[in-house]
């Protein structure tokens, strides 16, 4: 909950529209952020404040875990970072209003970073195989 108030936050302070059909919007877009970004980080780190200092802004993991905890997060930023570029085009098409594009954004940025973790992870565990 948390998580997704200070996506919320982010996202109105980076110019996401304010008004009651938007900020629905808005809030069911923090929550599929903190779904990405936090959930799978607390359920692993808890309320461990030095580890997510350490992994998140430090951008230090140690181990395996870590590592796919941290680029799948920052794919889905930098994904829904990317999907907010079409937004301000003057298109007028449906997928360019908030926070459509944002969420293929952030869903492709997602997947993209648990792809890298994925190879990364096997690139370096050469003994490990795919099921």
């Amino acid at each position: 909950m948390l998580g997704a108030l200070i996506n919320a936050l982010g996202a109105v302070s980076l110019g996401a529209p304010i008004g009651m059909q938007s900020l629905s919007k808005t809030i069911h877009w923090s929550f599929l952020m903190s779904v990405f970004t936090v959930v799978p980080a607390t359920a692993v780190l808890g309320a461990s404040w030095i580890d997510w200092h350490r992994i998140f802004a430090s951008l230090k993991p140690i181990g395996i875990i870590e590592h796919m905890l941290l680029v799948p997060a920052y794919g889905a930023i930098i994904g829904g970072w990317f999907g907010a570029w079409p937004m301000p085009l003057d298109w007028e098409r449906p997928w360019q209003e908030w926070p459509i594009c944002v969420c293929y954004g952030a869903i492709g940025g997602y997947i993209g970073g648990q792809m890298v973790s994925l190879l990364t992870l096997l690139s370096e565990h050469k003994n490990l195989k795919l099921a």
